[in-house]
């Protein structure tokens, strides 16, 4: 399928503000597909697109976490390595109240709330990653240390592998 055209989201507002160079790539969404869909209709591997996950701790400060779309993320290691004594992920209703956008549309760029980002260190292994744009069925490509150089990221190791 031909990238067309995408309208103007929030992340990629914020990313032209920035003069942060990224791909566009929208494919046709699909309930519950998530990156494994997207990956697959895109052509590009599982492992070079980071999904992004809406977390809190244990006193209900939501946080971002980026993850390789083939693992999971340990939210007992995500919690040590961020100092707290516990995560857990948000259901997607508090998701979108903290993002902003919709689940499976979410974007670390320009959330409504701000929050801390972190991000599985091995992502900065590729030189370019896809991450969502800010709408289901939209992912952009840009220079992984995006990351930590402009979105403020923070490196920790906590993938566990689905499988």
């Amino acid at each position: 399928m031909k990238a067309k055209h995408t309208s103007e989201t929030p992340a990629t507002h914020w990313l032209r503000q920035q003069g942060i160079a990224f791909g566009e790539h929208p494919y046709e969404y699909i309930d519950h597909g998530g990156a494994r869909e997207a990956a697959h209709q895109l052509g590009i591997p599982l492992h070079q697109v980071a999904k992004t996950l809406i977390m809190e701790d244990e006193h209900g400060q939501p946080l971002i976490i980026l993850m390789h779309g083939d693992c999971e993320v340990s939210t007992k290691n995500l919690a040590r390595q961020t100092g707290t004594k516990k995560i857990t992920p948000c259901t997607p209703e508090t998701a979108q109240r903290h993002s902003g956008y919709q689940v499976g549309g979410t974007s670390p760029f320009a959330p409504r709330k701000r929050m801390p980002v972190w991000f599985e260190e091995s992502l900065l292994a590729y030189p370019m990653i896809y991450l969502n744009g800010g709408r289901r069925g939209y992912l952009i490509s840009l220079a992984s240390v995006v990351l930590r150089e402009q979105l403020g990221g923070k490196p920790v190791r906590v993938a566990l592998d689905k499988d």
